[in-house]
């Protein structure tokens, strides 16, 4: 039997054959080797508590996806260059969750090339090429998407045609009161004068639906409907990135953009529709989809395959069978109430927000000046590591506790976090 490396081998390892682009979590990385459900094992087989990723939607190697996935590996795997019944069913199933009007799925591995599609089919079928996304936004790491996920620019590096928003972050943002949805999409409307004044025509406005890269900011109601409302008076599209918060994430609705009056012109999906199995989509309307195939063709060789329908496939079943959307809202609810319990004994817990199994714990340096506590956070996230938790700060600041666990998380899983965490603090 081959004995695992140490940690400083793979170190060495990886460096020489990964190279530095790529980064690492914690101090300390984890070698694991193992998942189960909420849990993450290491090589010496100690097991963590997952509060971070939602990839693995349904819990880590859930025993229905991996075994859809090998019966259809062992059938066939091909591309939608050929007729497949299992392909159509899932694309049946996946727009049977969405509004009327969503109809028509097109099929990829990841949420970038999701988004890169739903870019070239705003800019295709509207004319223009502008584009508005919100402040330290993230939507995908090719070329095109990564000049519109400003998470890594500062504003004076996105190109021309390119303005960014501010988050309707109510917390530590400029607008906390009552009117705070039209005051921050009153800032799409001056986006677009800004493209236009530059002679550029606006496309798209793409929005991360629940605001997650620069915090989880408790989108006030009324801004995605007055946001896509000023978009499309200005002949663009909106497109709503539910990769995140997509799939009954937060408890409440099945996607992120439900929790508006509001139905989007194109929907992005990706990461946890597989479990862990590269599957993604991009959803929109019959007529957007034949004005677009007027003009342009669209293949992907591995998007759509008969082995990531399954793994789609069985991820819907299981998220209905275990009714998974109603574990994440009472569950949610459950875990939000604690660390609102926490924060009257713990200063530096400025807001808690966030709905289902999509929370965040802002840390501040203390209350009245709200200033985000960086340092600090850094630290509570590697002691939580060192207690067999996993979570990881987001913002701008670094300042948010991530929490997104897998759907599978329970009530005793909730409290087991929530004593660690306060011990912690």
């Amino acid at each position: 039997m081959k004995l695992p490396q140490r940690n400083d081998t793979l170190l060495e390892r990886r460096g020489k054959l990964l190279g530095p682009a790529y980064s690492l979590f914690y101090k300390e990385p984890l070698h694991l080797v193992r998942g189960e459900g909420v849990w993450l094992y290491d090589v010496d087989g100690r097991r963590y508590l997952d509060m971070y990723n939602n990839v693995p939607h349904v819990g880590h190697c859930h025993p229905r996806v991996v075994d859809a996935i090998a019966r259809q590996s062992r059938l066939l795997n091909t591309h939608t260059r050929y007729l497949h019944e299992l392909v159509l069913d899932y694309a049946e199933r996946l727009v049977a969750t969405l509004a009327d009007g969503l109809e028509v799925a097109m099929f990829s591995c990841t949420g970038t090339e999701a988004n890169e599609l739903a870019l070239r089919i705003a800019r295709s079928v509207t004319g223009g090429t502008g584009v508005i996304v919100t402040d330290y936004s993230y939507h995908g790491n090719s070329q095109a998407i990564s000049e519109i996920s400003t998470e890594y620019a500062r504003p004076d590096m996105l190109p021309p045609y390119v303005v960014s928003v501010p988050a309707p972050d109510t917390y530590r943002g400029p607008y906390r009161d009552r009117d705070a949805a039209e005051r921050y999409a009153g800032h799409v409307r001056t986006a677009i004068e800004t493209l236009t004044s530059r002679g550029i025509r606006p496309a798209a406005l793409v929005l991360d639906t629940i605001i997650s890269s620069e915090g989880v900011v408790a989108v006030p109601r009324g801004y995605l409907s007055r946001a896509s409302a000023y978009i499309r008076e200005a002949g663009g599209l909106f497109i709503a990135d539910e990769v995140q918060p997509g799939l009954g994430r937060t408890g409440e609705r099945f996607w992120g953009f439900e929790l508006d009056d509001v139905v989007p012109d194109v929907v992005t999906m990706g990461k946890p529709m597989g479990n862990g199995h590269p599957l993604a989509a991009t959803v929109t309307s019959s007529d957007i989809v034949e004005a677009f195939a007027r003009r342009a063709h669209y293949f992907n060789t591995f998007g759509g395959n008969p082995v990531s329908a399954a793994a789609g496939l069985a991820v819907l079943d299981v998220l209905q069978t275990e009714q998974l959307q109603q574990n994440a809202l009472d569950v949610g609810r459950h875990l939000l109430g604690g660390l609102e319990q926490l924060a009257a004994r713990h200063e530096r817990i400025g807001d808690v927000r966030g709905s289902g199994f999509f929370l965040a714990v802002e840390l501040v340096e203390d209350r009245e000046s709200r200033k985000p506590a960086t340092a600090y956070a850094e630290q509570v996230v590697e002691r939580l590591r060192q207690e067999a938790v996993l979570t990881h700060t987001i913002g701008r600041d670094e300042n948010i506790l991530k929490l997104r666990p897998p759907m599978v998380l329970t009530r005793e899983d909730a409290d087991m976090f929530l004593g660690i965490l306060d011990h912690v603090l």
